[in-house]
């Protein structure tokens, strides 16, 4: 009985590493876009090339203890607004670098629950995305916008945070998409 089991198994592990091999090798292209809501994955890695802003290094509580300027960036990795404007919060991290606490946060967590006081970021949360939420040392609000905001306008209120002088080459920038997946800011 044996000999006759493996001529069945052995023909039947042939057929099944083959089709395995076929839908693996038929796979369609990876759908990964900026302009769709479906789920791809960590945005900052994807679309803005910088992995190292999830998890934030801090928390806003922690923050305004130590009293230093906070952006607090309010995104969701299957919205498409939130994966276009990605690379803005990379530039804030490359401008700014340890000037101020970038904290990026996923909504998840802060839906249908109360805020526990000033420095729960539910508090400031309004339900729309992406929203930037820019913090003075003291925990006073200096910006508290959704959508699209450009990186003039967080550079000005991050400035003003942080008593630190809004170089020239800081001023502006626009998206510039060089593949159809990442995009950067470029000065113009």
């Amino acid at each position: 009985m044996p000999r006759v089991a493996a001529a069945f198994v052995r023909p039947l592990l042939v057929l099944l590493l083959t089709l395995g091999l076929q839908l693996g090798l038929t796979a369609g292209p990876a759908q990964a876009s900026l302009t769709n809501n479906n789920y791809d994955g960590n945005i900052y890695a994807l679309y803005a090339g910088n992995g190292s802003l999830v998890p934030p290094r801090s928390s806003l509580v922690q923050a305004l203890a130590d009293h230093r300027a906070a952006v607090v960036v309010y995104y969701l990795d299957d919205d498409s607004s939130s994966k276009q404007f990605s690379p803005v919060v990379s530039e804030l991290q490359r401008l700014w670098g340890n000037q101020i606490e970038l904290i990026p946060l996923t909504t998840d967590a802060l839906q249908n629950r109360d805020s526990q006081g000033p420095t729960d970021p539910a508090r400031y949360w309004k339900g729309l995305l992406p929203q930037v939420v820019v913090f003075s040392p003291e925990g006073k609000v200096l910006l508290d916008e959704s959508g699209q905001v450009s990186l003039l306008r967080i550079n000005e209120a991050v400035s003003k945070a942080t008593g630190i002088e809004l170089p020239a080459e800081l001023a502006g920038g626009n998206l510039r998409s060089f593949n159809e997946l990442n995009a950067e800011v470029v000065n113009q």
